[in-house]
C-alpha cells in the first residue's frame, strides 16, 4: 500500500500570497475548511466542513517556517495521525507549491486504501480550491 501522497502545483503568485492563503485562519476558511489555526509550532489547530459526513480535523503543528509548513492530521471519526507538509519554492513568475501527506499505512486494512483514495481525492480538490481562491484575490485587487 502507498503510504505517500505527493501534489505540485504551479501558481502565478508571489510566494507570500501563496504563504499567507495556507496559513491565515481566515484565508483557508475561504478556500478549504472553517479553520482555528495559526501558523505557529505547537499551535493546536481544528478544521470543520459545513458538510455533514465530513469529520472535523484536529492536529498540531509541527513547523512553521517561511515556506515549510508542517502539521500532524487526525480526522476525528478515525483518530490516526498522519502528517501534512506544505512546501512553497519561489520561481519565477509565481510560485511552486509542493504537498505531502504521508503516514496514511498507519489506518488499518481496508481502512487505509479508503482513507489513501479519500484524501488523492480531498487534496486534488483542495488545491483546486486554493488556486480559485487564488486567482479571485488577485483580480479583485
Amino acid at each position: 500500500m502507498k503510504d505517500l501522497i505527493t501534489k505540485e502545483r504551479i501558481f502565478n503568485h508571489p510566494i507570500e500570497k501563496v504563504w499567507n492563503a495556507i496559513t491565515n485562519a481566515s484565508e483557508i476558511s475561504t478556500w478549504f475548511l472553517q479553520a482555528d489555526f495559526k501558523a505557529e509550532k505547537g499551535y493546536q489547530y481544528t478544521f470543520i466542513s459545513t458538510k455533514k459526513e465530513c469529520s472535523p480535523i484536529e492536529g498540531e503543528v509541527k513547523k512553521a517556517d517561511p515556506y515549510t509548513l508542517v502539521y500532524s492530521w487526525i480526522v476525528k471519526e478515525a483518530p490516526v495521525e498522519t502528517t501534512v507538509k506544505w512546501i512553497l519554492e519561489e520561481i519565477e513568475g509565481g510560485t511552486k507549491l509542493y504537498l505531502e501527506h504521508s503516514g496514511i499505512s498507519n489506518y488499518k486494512g481496508e481502512t487505509a486504501i479508503e482513507m489513501f483514495s479519500s484524501f488523492t481525492n480531498g487534496w486534488d480538490h483542495c488545491i483546486s480550491g486554493l488556486f480559485d481562491y487564488l486567482k479571485q484575490t488577485i483580480h479583485a485587487q
